[in-house]
């Protein structure tokens, strides 16, 4: 499809729209944070785990408040549990929502691995104290993780509701009970779901990223015994990955249900293989267009899909937040963690003219939070989405426009 792209003015004026949200709505204190945090949106009003990378992704493109990411990684470091256990979200206390809980913990929701962002953190800020507290809370993560999601000792670990990947209402997840969270503690396991707990390639993907970034923080810290041993058990759960999640005729990674079953869902979580560097670089070629570059899989006029479009599980089943079938603001975010790296910065680019000329053109919401695929008409979900308003700027300065 040709892209039809905005005038210079349009553009400018959307730019200007952005920012001026981000300043007034965004970026603001939040439960007891010391300084400016970097929020979501009205649809969620508070901080996911997973967003910790919007703080990030901000200081990567506005470098005047470096602070932003450390009190947004404070959230989480701070709320830590004794045993290990990050919170999945932080609620913001001056709203008045549904929530039980102003401090969730029933379900990881990590997404990207938070040890990394630590580490690019405190590396971007030169804080050496910081970097000793988020690689000793950060060990504890891995521990809990280790000790409460890995009940079927294969060395990965273990989905137990389908809250804790954050890919809501995805057709990965027809066959399970528990499609969202069921309890307050997200140690709790599903025994009442015939095919949980699934081992999944996204969620191990970031807990691989997690082991590499905290064999490099050990390293900076002069410990380098811990940081041998961290390298050796990131080793050990890329193997599993390989041995457990991959299919070999299909050259994909999938879902792996209690019963040993592959669950063959063509899923977006494919690119969290790509995001935490899992994958070397002659297997991520060919699988990047084998899928990613196939107008017949994830290559739609707006990449990418949360479900291939030639699989039978690509359904349009809600109006939005459906990762069954949208083109996801997360998602495209996440692209600038990974397609440079393994050398796809031209696709890169190409998808970035895409979602500009998209959220441009369009009169029917301000940067929400999900794109159809074909059209590019936006879903109904998530007006003036933080990950989507940060992918449209950072496209801005990478296209020069």
């Amino acid at each position: 499809m040709q892209i039809q792209m905005p005038s210079k003015q349009l553009i400018q004026e959307k730019k200007e729209l952005v920012l001026d949200r981000i300043h007034t709505y965004h970026l603001k204190k939040m439960a007891g944070s010391k300084g400016n945090i970097f929020l979501i949106s009205n649809t969620y009003p508070g901080v996911w785990l997973e967003h910790v990378y919007d703080a990030v992704s901000w200081v990567n493109y506005d470098k005047s408040d470096p602070t932003i990411s450390i009190n947004q990684i404070r959230l989480f470091l701070d709320r830590q549990k004794p045993d290990g256990q990050f919170p999945c979200y932080v609620i913001d206390p001056d709203k008045k929502t549904g929530f039980k809980n102003l401090v969730g913990y029933s379900q990881t929701q990590e997404c990207v691995s938070f040890a990394r962002l630590c580490l690019e953190t405190c590396i971007q800020n030169n804080d050496m104290n910081l970097l000793k507290e988020c690689y000793e809370k950060c060990k504890k993560w891995d521990s809990w993780l280790t000790a409460n999601r890995m009940t079927m000792k294969t060395g990965l670990i273990e989905m137990f509701c389908g809250f804790d990947t954050g890919h809501d209402n995805s057709g990965r997840f027809k066959n399970i009970k528990h499609k969202g969270n069921f309890s307050e503690d997200a140690k709790d396991y599903p025994h009442d779901d015939e095919s949980l707990p699934y081992i999944t390639p996204d969620m191990n993907a970031v807990f691989y990223g997690s082991k590499t970034a905290l064999a490099v923080m050990a390293g900076k810290l002069n410990l380098d015994e811990e940081a041998h041993t961290w390298k050796q058990a990131a080793h050990e759960v890329k193997k599993k990955i390989m041995e457990i999640c991959y299919d070999e005729e299909d050259d994909f990674f999938y879902d792996i249900d209690r019963n040993g079953n592959k669950v063959k869902c063509r899923s977006i979580s494919i690119t969290n293989l790509f995001c935490e560097s899992v994958l070397d670089m002659d297997t991520a070629k060919r699988i990047f267009y084998k899928y990613l570059d196939n107008p017949q899989e994830f290559k739609t006029n707006y990449p990418y899909p949360a479900v291939s479009i030639s699989d039978p599980l690509w359904q349009q089943n809600l109006p939005g937040n459906s990762w069954g079938f949208y083109s996801q603001g997360l998602v495209a975010l996440r692209t600038l963690r990974w397609m440079d790296k393994y050398g796809f910065s031209e696709q890169l680019e190409e998808n970035m003219k895409r979602w500009v000329s998209a959220w441009c053109l369009t009169d029917k919401l301000n940067f929400g939070q999900e794109l159809h695929p074909i059209t590019g008409e936006p879903s109904t979900c998530g007006n003036w989405y933080s990950s989507t308003m940060l992918y449209f700027i950072h496209s801005l300065k990478r296209l020069g426009l």
